[in-house]
């Protein structure tokens, strides 16, 4: 039986691959480090000057982490839990038309490219993960995940429609933490608007956006949770957080890596009070309060207004267009991996966001392997 479903190692893909992992992106070529040292220098000619780097406040979220921060390596699968995922996508992978809502009796359509992408190995693998590995339970877990998408819109929220809410910075990208995992910043006393459906939305699109960003080989998130300066009122409702509790547990599992939350006043320590009952004990554990936020992220990509080095200034019209930007260039050069592998449910997340493991296809048993 194969084993190739065993967490990412090195492997040789393909000519039309090797061109994807290998050509140098516009996104890629404006986020290289720059050097003093250049080819004509090399030779011996006079060198060219370096344009001087930007002063002052950043502005713009970072595409990468520092280069020591890398997550940790998965432990290899056991026979039985390679059997298991392969029953899961025999399974998801046959679905054809599905239900469009959750309303009973609802009307079916096929699963589109971008449902088809979503459903990548590691996908499936957090899934399983979330169930305890029970084969029943994670294929209807994810289809009730990929109808609530289509149902709740996410792949609809543009950038235009969720910029009102984040007219202050009250959710910001920056920066990633000592295990590479993207940092999302929630800040409570930057709330600009009125309770509604669309701050909840708001959240389900950073969520995207943070996952758009994860290097390859990185499934979770940190979130930076600062309460300082916040009132009551400027907090969301306890109907509220467990509505986002639902959403993150069960339609975004295994994605929380660690939870950091700081200055917490009376009435949020009641309201997590309120609202720890609906709390799954694995996300308890990932949850530290008050800690020294230089613990868990690099002084060098954290915020100085959370403890750290970087200068930062949210500047909405500059940030919000290079967010988007950044990540929209990150979904085109995974859309386009996907396609020059196959267009395959089950696909290695490693590969789509340009890491050095291969595309993932099957021998001639039927088996996975990479390619």
């Amino acid at each position: 039986m194969s084993t190739a479903v065993a967490e990412p190692t090195p492997a040789s893909v393909n000519g039309s691959q090797e061109k994807i992992l290998n050509e140098k992106s516009p996104l890629a070529e404006a986020t290289a480090p720059k050097t003093t040292i250049d080819a004509k220098t090399m030779e011996g000619e006079d060198s060219v000057p370096t344009p001087a780097r930007p002063t002052g406040p950043a502005k713009q979220p970072l595409a990468q982490p520092a280069p020591s921060c890398k997550p940790a390596p998965r432990a290899p699968f056991t026979a039985e839990q390679q059997t298991k995922y392969n029953e899961v996508l025999s399974a998801v992978s046959s679905w054809a038309d599905i239900p469009e809502t959750s309303a009973r009796n609802a009307p079916t359509s096929p699963l589109t490219d971008q449902e088809r992408l979503w459903l990548t190995r590691e996908c499936i693998l957090r899934y399983l993960r979330a169930t305890k590995w029970n084969t029943p339970a994670a294929v209807k877990r994810l289809l009730e995940t990929v109808v609530w998408r289509r149902e709740y819109g996410v792949y609809n929220f543009t950038a235009d429609y969720i910029a009102p809410e984040n007219g202050t910075g009250k959710q910001v990208i920056f920066g990633f933490d000592n295990e590479g995992r993207p940092c999302l910043y929630l800040n409570p006393n930057k709330q600009n608007t009125k309770q509604s459906e669309r701050q909840v939305q708001h959240l389900v699109f950073m969520l995207e956006r943070v996952i758009d960003l994860m290097a390859p080989g990185q499934e979770t998130l940190a979130l930076l949770i600062n309460f300082k300066d916040s009132s009551a009122s400027s907090n969301p409702s306890v109907g509220t957080g467990k509505q986002v509790l639902n959403i993150l547990q069960n339609h975004y599992p295994e994605r929380l890596g660690r939870a950091l939350i700081s200055h917490l006043p009376w009435y949020v320590t009641t309201f997590f009070k309120l609202i720890s009952p609906f709390i799954d004990p694995v996300t308890k554990s990932k949850m530290k309060f008050n800690e020294p936020l230089t613990d868990h992220v690099p002084a060098s990509q954290l915020l100085r207004t959370s403890g750290g080095n970087v200068d930062f200034i949210y500047d909405h019209d500059v940030y919000w267009s290079a967010l988007n930007a950044l990540c929209g260039q990150k979904q085109k050069e995974c859309h386009e991996r996907w396609e020059i592998a196959g267009k395959k449910i089950g696909e290695s997340e490693v590969y789509l966001n340009g890491g050095n493991e291969g595309s993932v296809g099957t021998d001639g048993n039927g088996e996975e392997v990479v390619v």
